[in-house]
């Protein structure tokens, strides 16, 4: 309970499960039934879980979610002060994870607090794990943005990044990421869609991002998180018109063609002329398929 020596308390992550109630650590039922205060996303949901675990919360337990995030942290920043064992909980899996969570853990370790985690089921590390794709190394995307323009131009930004990609998607956005992303990475980028993961309707569907792209577009439901290939490692053989491609990506994104050649033939593991010969050519070929077409009109 509050310590009232002058202490400060302690901040608790607590990962929550992602489906199954099932798979929730053992530690988290204790921590939920001897925190001083409960942040909670949504209360209704803890509401749900703590009678799932056939447990009763004794502190006192507050909203936190991204409407008022910023300011309920001072608040709960004052109560760790005050040597209060302040939890926190997400929907599901580890608060911070594209869920509320960083600006009290940035706020509490300016102030000295001890932060600590229970942890958890991850939806990010759990579609990686199932997605039959390289996990040496990996990134993590959250969300696109919403518009369309927007998105395309975060996935350029990616396009060349060697590490799969964890993405999270709404289920009425999945067809036109993919669409997105078949468009940027290419057709044939291999991606895993897992969906509903450990509950009862959980699949995960494998394949290139232009067939998965195609499936997304009769309609999926559910909890989405999408996983992607990374770029050609460096010293694998790319024609002239990918070389080309990936430059004009890297073009609509911003960069300048100087350093985007620059950037793609390091990313190749080539000279950069002969990424710029590439470019020069098609440029050539499309010049004089145009002066081709107007002697033909």
């Amino acid at each position: 309970m509050t310590d009232v020596t002058g202490t400060t308390g302690t901040l608790v992550l607590a990962g929550t499960p992602i489906g199954d109630v099932a798979d929730a650590p053992p530690r988290l039922a204790a921590e939920l039934e001897t925190a001083d205060v409960v942040a909670a996303e949504d209360t209704r949901r803890l509401r749900r879980l703590t009678q799932a675990l056939g447990i009763h919360t004794t502190g006192r337990v507050v909203s936190y979610f991204e409407g008022n995030e910023s300011a309920r942290t001072p608040e709960l920043v004052e109560a760790l002060a005050g040597g209060a064992r302040v939890l926190l909980v997400t929907d599901a899996g580890m608060p911070s994870v594209s869920d509320p969570g960083y600006r009290l853990v940035a706020a509490a370790v300016e102030q000295d607090i001890k932060v600590t985690a229970v942890p958890g089921p991850s939806a990010v590390l759990t579609a990686l794990a199932l997605s039959a794709l390289p996990v040496d190394r990996f990134c993590f995307e959250g969300f696109l943005p919403r518009k369309a323009g927007e998105r395309l131009g975060k996935l350029r930004e990616v396009a060349d990044e060697r590490r799969t990609m964890v993405f999270f998607e709404a289920p009425h956005r999945l067809d036109d990421t993919l669409a997105a992303m078949a468009e940027v990475f290419g057709a044939d980028r291999r991606a895993a869609v897992c969906r509903e993961l450990t509950k009862t309707y959980e699949e995960v569907k494998r394949g290139p991002l232009g067939e998965l792209a195609v499936w997304a577009a009769e309609g999926v439901r559910g909890e989405i998180t999408v996983v992607v290939e990374g770029a050609t490692e460096s010293g694998e053989e790319l024609d002239a018109d990918e070389l080309v491609r990936r430059v004009q990506v890297r073009e609509e994104a911003g960069e300048r063609r100087k350093e985007a050649i620059a950037a793609v033939a390091a990313a190749a593991g080539l000279p950069k002329r002969e990424v710029f010969d590439a470019v020069v050519a098609a440029k050539n070929a499309a010049r004089t398929g145009q002066e081709q077409g107007k002697g033909l009109a």
